[in-house]
């Protein structure tokens, strides 16, 4: 007796699937505004999926879109909220605004990761906390938000999202990244992203927090600070100072 074949599912309908395992309501009540079926899981697409079921579409036309609305959004509200500011202040306020690590902050604050549709291998390599994957999804669902409702109504999201960056940026510090410093560096190197671990220490009004930047595990880099982002950064100002110098220590532990 033959046995009876299962029928074929289709690359759209393993799309489908993917999709409607996550109950995305909450995303969507975090950003406080309602996106369609086919926009949002267009812009939820990572490329790594999509390749692997067929090349179906993703969501890096979106992301181009979204990072156009994301830029004016933000240098529009600096602009009113800084008006004694020169251009060359507000530049580099905005680059560090709208940064990788800037956007990544807003998608883990939304818990965007778990939403995102990723391919098995990146899904195996932590792609849902990677910083590239989550900047890149969350400038597409700015760019869904357009499309589906226009400027005003994305500008809205976006301001809302990032008021705390826009209202807290100064120019004294000239908001230098360091994250990215360190993984440009990193990458030279040929060694592995960096990870950060932290703690807080002290009252909950009035706390402290440690974090260490690890290369392969190893802590290249210790800083403090009032929140948590801050001590990252220096953190990661140390670890670039530690590999000016260190370098080969660096490469050799990893070898």
């Amino acid at each position: 007796m033959s046995r009876s074949r299962k029928p074929k599912v289709s690359a759209d309908e393993r799309w489908e699937q993917a999709f409607d395992a996550v109950d995305h309501a909450p995303l969507l009540e975090r950003l406080g505004v309602d996106i369609d079926r086919d926009g949002l899981k267009l812009a939820l697409t990572h490329r790594s999926f999509a390749n692997e079921h067929g090349h179906l579409p993703n969501n890096e036309r979106l992301e181009f879109v979204g990072d156009a609305v994301l830029g004016l959004s933000v240098a529009t509200k600096l602009f009113e909220l800084y008006p004694s500011r020169p251009e060359s202040d507000l530049s580099p306020m905005r680059a560090a605004i709208v940064s990788r690590y800037g956007l990544a902050d807003i998608a883990r604050e939304i818990d965007l990761g778990s939403h995102v549709l990723i391919g098995k291998g990146e899904a195996l390599t932590g792609g849902r906390e990677k910083d590239s994957i989550l900047a890149d999804t969350t400038e597409a669902i700015f760019g869904a938000i357009y499309l589906q409702h226009g400027f005003a109504t994305a500008r809205d999201v976006i301001l809302t999202l990032f008021d705390e960056k826009l209202r807290t940026a100064t120019v004294s510090k000239k908001h230098h990244d360091w994250k990215t410093d360190l993984q440009v560096r990193l990458a030279e190197l040929k060694l592995p992203v960096a990870e950060y671990v932290s703690q807080a220490s002290g009252p909950e009004h009035d706390q402290t927090f440690t974090a260490d930047a690890l290369v392969d595990g190893v802590s290249r880099g210790t800083g403090t600070g009032p929140n948590k982002k801050l001590a990252e950064q220096e953190a990661a100002h140390q670890a670039v100072l530690f590999l000016r110098d260190h370098a080969a220590e660096a490469v050799r532990g990893n070898a």
